[in-house]
């Protein structure tokens, strides 16, 4: 087989095992700082799913346009060289599709409390009767010796 099929087929295997690398370790780990977002765990859930088909496809798409390599390559240095850059060009998108998610939804998360902070208190809707004391009973008195049975 020709040299740049080989870097074409190691370029394949990389790149879409980043990938669901990447997004199975996103989707595992940001489910937590989702449901602290949301405050829903049913929501986080769905966007979190969502936000992983959404890394797929962007990212698959990349490695598919990226993979076309004009030059000739006729050596295994050249086919090497030309792999490494484009491995490295997507973790480099891997990279920024990451913090991109994270920067959306811190914003969307700090909005979201100055939201509640912002809100004036729920006044209560009506007072509770405080519990009344039972009453004081006076300790009994102790028995006098007279009243003790006899042996």
């Amino acid at each position: 087989m020709d040299t740049k099929v080989w870097m074409y087929l190691g370029y394949l295997a990389i790149s879409i095992g980043l990938t669901v690398w990447v997004a199975t370790t996103l989707s595992r780990n940001g489910l937590v700082f989702l449901d602290e977002v949301f405050a829903n765990e049913r929501l986080a859930r769905s966007v979190n799913h969502l936000l992983v088909v959404g890394f797929y496809l962007l990212n698959l798409g990349y490695v598919a346009v990226a993979m076309r390599v004009g030059e000739v390559i006729s050596t295994t240095s050249q086919a090497l060289e030309r792999l490494s850059l484009k491995v490295g060009f997507v973790l480099l998108v891997l990279g920024a599709v990451h913090f991109v998610n994270l920067f959306a939804l811190n914003r969307y998360r700090n909005a979201r409390l100055r939201q509640l902070a912002t809100r004036p208190p729920v006044p209560p809707v009506a007072q509770l009767p405080r519990p009344v004391a039972p009453p004081a009973r006076a300790p009994a008195p102790l028995p006098d010796e007279a009243d003790w049975p006899s042996p």
